[in-house]
């Protein structure tokens, strides 16, 4: 079961994407029903146990997944992927063909991208 649906509230980024806030469905460890959390472009951009939180943005074919966490001000885009335990935070960016995976923190000004791992 998907622990989250699309709002109505949109907003465009500096790219040109728009995107969804999200909202719990569901009581979880990220809240309660109704909670709201960041934007994603779509559907596909978050499955699993993850959560995109406060003015977080995952947009392209990037994709967050299993027990993961964005938020902050951090962007995840492009193919690349965040998952297991890891978070990414504050004005980070991963972008490209990068993972972050297993408890990997990547926050601050940080930036991954490419093929990094």
């Amino acid at each position: 079961m998907k622990h989250f649906k699309l709002t109505n509230e949109t907003k465009v980024n500096a790219f040109g994407v728009t995107l969804f806030r999200i909202e719990l469905t569901i009581d979880c460890k990220w809240g309660k029903v109704g909670d709201k959390g960041g934007f994603i472009e779509k559907e596909e951009n978050l499955s699993g146990n993850a959560w995109v939180y406060g003015n977080a943005e995952v947009y392209g074919d990037a994709r967050v997944y299993g027990d993961a966490e964005v938020y902050g001000d951090a962007r995840v885009y492009g193919d690349a992927r965040v998952y297991g335990n890891a978070e990414v935070s504050g004005d980070a960016r991963v972008s490209g063909n990068a993972r972050v995976y297993g408890d990997a923190r990547v926050y601050g000004d940080a930036r991954v991208y490419g093929n990094a791992e």
